[in-house]
């Protein structure tokens, strides 16, 4: 049985605990047997990193020791999958350069607190994430501008557009990409603000199969 650990804490508004209880309950159904841990320390347990298939960080903000980040880059260049969504992947911890290099992208802004109504669009490249989902909208949620890796691939933008923010009008801003950290799998989505954005059926579902694509489920 493929072993998922969840890694659940950090800022309280993006439902770090309610979004990690759906999926995890969702990677149960495939049959996963799902790890759920409220400190980060669990990140430099030797034995239950190298016993992981998947690692899902659910942590906003917050700071890494390096024996932590050691001890999770180390899993994923390893083989372990690694995925997850909004800042409680990639604004988690800002203080961690390489961290952020394996997860191909940081959270700079959502100017002013815009909270519009944003289009998100599946790109060409033939993959099982989005494979079948067309364009959909995201609602009373935020829309992340960020700092991302070039070398990702990208599944799925949208165009970036806020009122107060002082530049980035009609950029196309990727949402949702796959990586590789040495042999390890990496997927995020930006979207999952709260647990309420995964109540539209293809935010749900991408996330999902990310997952399963990080753990080795989809190819």
């Amino acid at each position: 049985m493929s072993k998922a650990l969840f890694v659940v804490g950090g800022w309280e508004g993006h439902t770090p605990r309610e979004s990690a209880a759906l999926f995890a309950g969702r990677l149960a159904q495939h049959g996963f047997e799902v790890v759920m841990s409220d400190a980060l320390d669990c990140l430099a347990d030797t034995n239950l990193m190298a016993a992981v298939a998947l690692i899902v960080p659910v942590w906003t903000m917050g700071v890494l020791t390096p024996e932590q980040e050691r001890g999770l880059l180390d899993a994923v260049r390893s083989g372990a999958g690694v995925g997850g969504w909004h800042g409680t992947m990639c604004d988690s911890f800002r203080n961690n350069p390489e961290y952020q290099w394996m997860t191909g992208g940081q959270w700079v802004a959502h100017p002013g607190n815009c909270i519009p109504v944003y289009t998100v669009r599946p790109t060409d490249v033939p993959h099982p994430v989005t494979a079948g989902i067309g364009p959909f909208e995201m609602h009373n949620t935020e829309q992340y501008y960020m700092h991302t890796d070039p070398s990702n691939t990208v599944l799925a933008t949208t165009v970036f557009d806020c009122p107060d923010a002082p530049t980035g009008h009609g950029t196309v801003m990727p949402v949702v990409w796959t990586r590789r950290w040495g042999a390890g799998r990496v997927f995020y989505a930006s979207f999952g603000h709260t647990v309420a954005d995964f109540e539209v059926p293809e935010a749900l579902t991408i996330v999902e199969r990310g997952l399963l694509w990080a753990a080795g489920r989809l190819s």
